[in-house]
């Protein structure tokens, strides 16, 4: 595929010098148009001009404006020129962008711009779909580009040559709640080339190209759009090679300085639009020819769906514009935080959402969002974590009282309360992307009973999850993670009101010691009115507190249990082994505990029950950090599921040893952490724990020198 890219890319830039040369000489012709003609089409109006003689010494540029079409399409070649250029040529100084799949899975050849006016991506990839069917996909550009919050054709004109020009105003979500959104008022410009290639290009008017004036908007600030497109070539085999050209200028000095680098950046622009409509338009690709198999008896269309609505509920509790009805409540007191409220959820919500959601006594949507600087954080490694840890940070009856929200009358469901006990989480997956850098799942909560008398009413819910960017590979690519409460049914139609995740790389230009992540956090809640949105408000703080707790440094345990665990992981070694741990440099309470939490090796113990898989219930710093988790996390993983098969045998081999003398010890190996990730130990030693009656209370396990591979 490459050979035949690169011989495509030859071919065209001998023919952009050809029709750079054309576009000059019918801009001449266009110039000299006739003041006096009455005819609207563009073919008249260039055709009568033609044959007409200026009579003035210096020629006169046409008015650009809707009521001249001459002057629409002028801009519209000069359009159509500058991308060609850029396209398939070196008006841009491209460099490949790092960090590419090779081979022939490759989505395609993704350069970005290097020292130019505003941020430029160019991609070349081949899709097996015909160029009408390619340029359908790509003019629906809300469909797949997930920052698009709206755009509408205001004016369609078409032209002499088959083509059409249209006069587009575009709004797009700001990824932050830190800076505004960006809109765009752009002419896009359709037509066909000589040896049939297809031609979508735009750029934004402005007062120096001519045009209409665009709309005004108090919440947007207008971005530009500088020749940008799409140039499509049928290719042998009903597919079409593609090169797509994104160039922007996203008035960068009108956010605060550390949000710069995002909106600085060609990889992120790549990434978000260029190669997000080449993945679009490959799985589109797939499923159309059945490459593609879903469970659950779900079309690929209505899982699509489901993504984008989270994707766009997500961005509107991030954005929280005013026309949506949203409106500023209050904060906890801090910065960080902001809680805004939607009293007019239907202004928001469209005719998607069931109506019973909300009483007819009042109620709304209540919001709390917010954006934090985290250092050195990988997003991929952060959004895994969020994802495969969902005890650490999500609060059991929040997610409760979401659930219950899907309900007619959710203020009459019992279990619906604040607070509550960790649940464990089982995922469910229904689609992913051809790369997997999204996938679409289904997340189960067990349920749990918050009183006695409500055993009979818990039930298991249910999230519809959206997982994107978890590759640490991939550049200038942002990683999130999206849900919302679904009901059981899981109908095509069901309302979602989406909370979660967003981890930005903020790349600097400039060397910077260390590079600096973005987290934006927005959940969303149903609340009644009066007395309901307290508690709702504190229940949705609960999230920001959790998260930040996890992403700092762990704290020692301090309660009286872990003090008589320390005291009996100690004795019970020395009973088993005859030597010390380690030795005891103070007598204090806390000594014993303080240093078995900064062993440099990693000491962890298990549940000892017959009939069930051994489970973690306490580990050190270095045990935490072997397995990559939190104390909370911990009793989630079981022991079989770090070990690889050779460790198993080996411990399954040694199990009768540990039950009779009360230790053994085990060989160099390799286990696994919580993420995946190998990590390799030089010896390790199992022993008994005994309590203070010398009774079995658990197992534990002291790997020495671990280290990652």
């Amino acid at each position: 595929m490459n050979k035949l890219l690169m011989e495509e890319n030859d071919r065209l830039q001998k023919q952009v010098s050809h029709l750079v040369y054309e576009n000059g000489f019918m801009r001449q012709q266009i110039q000299t148009a006739s003041a006096t003609t009455t005819d609207n089409s563009c073919e008249s109006v260039v055709m009568s001009g033609q044959h007409h003689q200026q009579q003035n010494a210096t020629p006169q540029q046409p008015q650009r404006d809707a009521n001249n079409p001459a002057g629409l399409l002028a801009i519209a070649e000069e359009t159509l020129a500058e991308f060609l250029s850029k396209a398939t040529g070196t008006a841009v100084d491209w460099v490949q962008m790092i960090g590419m799949k090779p081979g022939p899975d490759s989505i395609g050849i993704v350069a970005v711009s290097r020292n130019c006016s505003g941020v430029a991506a160019r991609a070349c990839g081949l899709v097996s779909l015909e160029p009408t069917k390619v340029a359908e996909i790509l003019k629906d550009r809300p469909s797949w580009f997930r920052d698009c919050r709206c755009l509408d054709i205001l004016s369609v004109i078409p032209t002499g040559n088959g083509g059409t020009i249209e006069l587009i105003y575009m709004q797009t979500y700001a990824p932050t709640t830190l800076a505004a959104a960006r809109d765009f008022w752009t002419l896009r410009y359709t037509t066909t080339l000589e040896d049939g290639s297809l031609v979508i290009c735009e750029r934004s008017l402005t007062n120096s190209t001519g045009g209409p004036t665009g709309p005004p908007s108090s919440s947007f600030v207008r971005a530009e759009m500088l020749p940008s497109g799409y140039l499509i070539r049928p290719c042998e085999g009903s597919g079409s090679i593609i090169h797509i050209v994104d160039h922007v200028d996203l008035d960068v000095w009108s956010v605060p300085e550390v949000l710069r680098p995002l909106y600085e950046s060609s990889k992120i622009l790549a990434q978000k639009m260029t190669m997000a409509a080449l993945r679009h338009m490959r799985q589109i690709a797939q499923e159309t020819s059945g490459e593609i198999q879903y469970g659950g008896g779900r079309q690929p269309a209505v899982l699509r769906t489901f993504s984008q609505r989270l994707c766009r509920g997500f961005n509107d509790a991030v954005n929280g514009f005013t026309d949506d009805g949203w409106s500023l409540l209050g904060s906890d007191g801090g910065d960080d935080v902001t809680i805004v409220i939607n009293s007019s959820p239907n202004k928001f919500l469209g005719s998607q959402y069931n109506a019973s959601m909300f009483p007819t006594f009042g109620g709304g949507v209540l919001c709390a969002k917010a954006s934090m600087l985290l250092q050195n954080v990988p997003p991929a490694l952060l959004v895994r974590f969020l994802r495969e840890h969902r005890s650490e940070w999500a609060d059991y009856g929040v997610d409760a009282y979401s659930a219950a929200c899907l309900k007619a009358s959710p203020y009459a469901v019992p279990c619906a309360r604040p607070g509550g006990f960790p649940s464990s989480q089982v995922i469910l997956p229904l689609a992913h992307t051809m790369e997997h850098e999204e996938f679409l799942e289904v997340v189960r909560l067990e349920g749990h009973a918050f009183s006695p008398e409500d055993v009979a009413l818990t039930r298991d819910m249910y999230l519809l999850q959206l997982c994107s960017g978890v590759d640490e590979n991939a550049v200038g690519a942002c990683a999130q993670l999206v849900f919302a409460p679904i009901d059981e049914s899981f109908a095509d139609d069901a309302p979602l009101l989406s909370s979660g995740f967003r981890v930005i790389p903020l790349d600097p230009k400039t060397d910077a010691p260390a590079t600096t992540r973005t987290l934006d956090l927005a959940s969303t809640l149903e609340v009644g009115p009066g007395g309901t949105r307290p508690a709702s408000e504190a229940d949705t703080n609960s999230y920001n507190l959790r998260l930040s707790s996890n992403v700092g440094p762990k704290t020692l345990p301090g309660s009286p249990e872990a003090l008589t665990l320390a005291q009996w992981i100690c004795r019970s070694y020395r009973i088993h082994t005859g030597g010390e741990l380690f030795r005891v440099e103070s007598q204090a309470g806390d000594a014993l505990l303080k240093q078995l939490w900064h062993h440099s090796d990693a000491i962890m113990c298990c549940s000892l029950k017959t009939n069930a898989s051994p489970v973690f219930t306490f580990a050190n710093q270095a045990g935490l950090d072997m397995l990559e988790t939190t104390l909370v996390a911990l009793q989630d993983i079981m022991l079989d599921k770090i070990l690889d098969e050779a460790g198993r045998k080996i411990l399954c081999s040694e199990f009768s040893k540990i039950t009779q003398q009360g230790y053994a010890y085990l060989p160099a190996g390799i286990c696994v952490s919580s993420m995946g990730r190998p990590v390799s130990y030089e010896q390790a030693v199992a022993w008994k724990v005994l309590n203070d009656d010398d009774s079995n209370h658990c197992l534990a396990f002291m790997f020495m020198n671990w280290s990652f591979m």
